[in-house]
């Protein structure tokens, strides 16, 4: 029975892609009698049944070493190309991760899309992406992985374009799509490359390639920065980190999954690369600097966001900006923790700013205040998610900030203070946030809100009793290790990280939050809320440097491909017509003209060729 439930995991994937393709002909309008809520039912149950799956095959290889599960797929001449499922503890974990946090969302969509009129495509597309999710999260060949991140690559563009009536939301959808291509494309490249070098592309088989085959220091530097690339446009890390912000155009639960786990397969696709990026020492560098700008920077641009969802989307890019940190550092353990507390936290601090979305149909903090007397759960909600993601005591984020800082205090110290900035910059934000959200006087379009439906408060509920225990599912879980330096450097490295967050919420608390979106009329603090709240310009960087190359290159090529290629193609066609034209006259029906003309053309061949003849002899005649 257990080799029978261990060998079924290849099903995982396909209970959301069943509900996915049974969902088509309400969301295709075929079936119109029943409404569209029972594609959403359909999906509940198909994502319930791999939650309850995951959980019974995770249950039977806890504390049993990984395995494997092979599909051939394609096998011509040396060509052979595996389908290969991993089956561990890790692995079965993830996917459970996944699943319920899936149906939780999935659950809260059903309230919050309740009279959308695309209600089955919705729940469609969320089947799709989390097919794709748990496919990544078992593979264990890198060709199955990249074909499954093309279709979150896919899913993303379609979900942010769901509304897709309006231009706002077609742009973001477009951007989006573009800037995961580019990362998409270099990582193909490595993919192509790992796949002539090492001749298979299982992870197994790439581990064991990586360790005895070294390669030239220039060739290991290129194939670990293109296959870092797909993850950073994942990731929404610098330079690749503008889509997120965008992404926020789309339905609220599509981004609970895509700030708590979508954002973070790429890290769970570079921890299995991590071998392989190993060889080249740069790689890892670059990994760290991007962590680095990416987390100081978004974490800044957060604290100056006017638009509700925007200023947690950039604190999903600062946290993961740690992760990347930790994976550069060599330290995938600390990234799988990181990982954890974020994505739990993170879901529920969108599923309570969703609530607030829903009920006062805004999401401009300026325009909000006095919610927390009449929507207590959400307001719970919030706090708690936010306790959650920081390094704050007692819950998840803490412990998990906690063993980065303890790792770190000797071997990368700049390291430790850049989570101790990272996490005084979130908690200012997130403080700020609710300030302007719950607290003060309500507005115009705050004072009539009712806490929001069950669908909607039961699914905050139940992970804001996932974020408070998340401390002992840590513990349960062995995810925390024992001390690993000296106690008072342990002690030291813990109370900063609780100082850094105290201080970031005792400003944030502290400091005067206008309720109008005007700007200042100081010149310094003017410019430095411009720089922030613009992303530093990066977006009009893009646009008078890459856009504006890529445009003026597109355009030389349209216009070579306009007066040269298709002038010589035309060129051609007009000789032919002007031959044939020429030659029309000589068509004159006399007998005697073709006699002639036949004669003339035997005349001149035979000229042509005595021609070479007698040239032929007198060459030889000459060399006697």
């Amino acid at each position: 029975m257990t080799e029978f439930i261990t060998h079924t995991c290849w099903w995982l994937p396909f209970y959301g892609l069943i509900g996915a393709i049974f969902s088509l002909p309400w969301a295709t309008g075929v079936i119109r009698r029943t409404g569209q809520r029972p594609a959403a039912y359909f999906n509940l149950l198909m994502t319930f049944l791999a939650s309850i799956h995951g959980w019974l095959i995770l249950s039977v290889t806890w504390h049993q070493p990984p395995q494997e599960l092979m599909f051939n797929w394609l096998q011509v001449a040396d060509l052979d190309i595996s389908l290969v499922l991993e089956i561990s503890p890790t692995t079965t974990g993830t996917v459970e991760a996944i699943t319920s946090l899936s149906l939780l969302a999935q659950l809260y969509a059903l309230g919050y899309m309740e009279k959308d009129w695309a209600l089955a495509r919705f729940f469609a597309l969320l089947g799709f992406f989390e097919g794709a999710m748990v496919g990544i999260a078992l593979s264990n060949s890198l060709f199955l992985t990249y074909a499954l991140l093309e279709m979150l690559t896919l899913s993303t563009y379609l979900l942010v374009g769901f509304w897709y009536a309006q231009p706002l939301v077609v742009t973001a959808a477009r951007d989006a799509f573009l800037t995961k291509r580019v990362g998409d494309i270099l990582l193909l490249m490595g993919v192509v490359a790992l796949a002539t070098m090492a001749g298979s592309l299982n992870f197994s088989d790439l581990y064991e390639w990586a360790g005895t085959n070294p390669l030239p220091p220039w060739q290991a530097n290129l194939l670990g920065l293109v296959l870092i690339a797909g993850p950073i446009g994942k990731c929404a890390q610098f330079p690749l980190h503008l889509w997120l912000d965008e992404a926020m155009e789309g339905p609220n639960p599509a981004s609970v999954l895509r700030n708590s786990l979508v954002v973070g397969i790429g890290t769970y696709v570079l921890i299995k690369l991590l071998p392989v990026l190993a060889m080249s020492p740069l790689t890892l560098s670059t990994l760290v600097v991007i962590g680095t700008v990416t987390a100081i920077g978004a974490s800044l641009v957060a604290i100056a966001q006017t638009d509700i969802k925007r200023a947690l989307s950039h604190s999903t890019s600062a946290y993961l900006g740690l992760v990347f940190i930790s994976i550069g550092t060599g330290r995938a353990d600390i990234a799988a923790i990181l990982l954890l507390a974020h994505a739990v936290a993170k879901a529920l601090l969108f599923m309570s700013v969703g609530s607030v979305i829903q009920v006062t149909s805004n999401q401009n903090l300026t325009e909000m205040g006095g919610l927390w007397s009449r929507m207590p759960a959400t307001t719970t909600a919030f706090v708690v998610g936010a306790v959650g993601v920081l390094g704050i005591l007692p819950l998840g984020g803490f412990w998990a900030m906690g063993e980065a800082v303890k790792a770190f205090w000797v071997t990368y110290p700049w390291q430790v203070v850049t989570f101790f900035l990272v996490n005084g910059f979130t908690a200012f934000g997130l403080t700020r946030v609710f300030r302007l959200v719950f607290l003060g006087k309500p507005q115009p379009k705050t004072r009539r809100t009712p806490e929001v439906i069950w669908s909607m408060a039961l699914p905050m509920v139940a992970l804001t009793v996932m974020v408070l225990l998340m401390p002992v599912l840590m513990k349960q879980l062995n995810l925390l290790s024992p001390i690993m330096y000296e106690y008072l450097n342990n002690l030291l490295a813990e109370v900063l990280l609780v100082i850094s967050g105290s201080v970031g919420c005792i400003v944030g608390a502290l400091i005067y939050l206008p309720r109008t979106g005007s700007r200042s009329i100081s010149l310094p603090v003017r410019f430095v809320q411009d720089l922030l709240a613009y992303d530093f310009y990066v977006d009009r960087l893009y646009r008078v440097t890459v856009v504006f190359t890529v445009s003026l290159l597109a355009n030389i090529t349209a216009w070579i491909d306009r007066y040269i290629v298709d002038g010589a193609v035309n060129l051609v066609g007009l000789v032919a017509v002007i031959s044939g034209q020429s030659l029309k006259y000589n068509v004159s029906g006399k007998s005697q003209f073709y006699v002639l003309t036949i004669l003339l053309g035997i005349a001149v061949l035979a000229t042509v060729i005595s021609y070479e003849l007698v040239i032929g002899h007198w060459s030889l005649f000459i060399g006697q």
